[in-house]
């Protein structure tokens, strides 16, 4: 697995992690399309932020170490 999916998934889980109590407070059918759809966008902008070319126009202090 590469490691740009491998960090995208982990964000994906991590997300859905932190919405756990939105579902537990009120748990409703309703808001089940709209939760997976913040956890959709999470993992494309995480995957997104892994592409070298966007990686190139991040600013120094947010490149991982040893990148461009």
């Amino acid at each position: 697995m590469y490691d740009a999916t491998r960090r995208a998934l982990r964000t994906a889980l991590q997300t859905l992690v932190a919405i756990i109590p939105l579902l537990a407070e009120d748990p409703s059918l309703s808001d089940v399309p709209a939760l997976a759809g913040v956890v959709a966008a999470a993992t494309v902008l995480s995957r997104l932020m892994a592409v070298p070319a966007v990686e190139r126009l991040l600013p120094h202090w947010l490149r991982k170490e040893g990148g461009p």
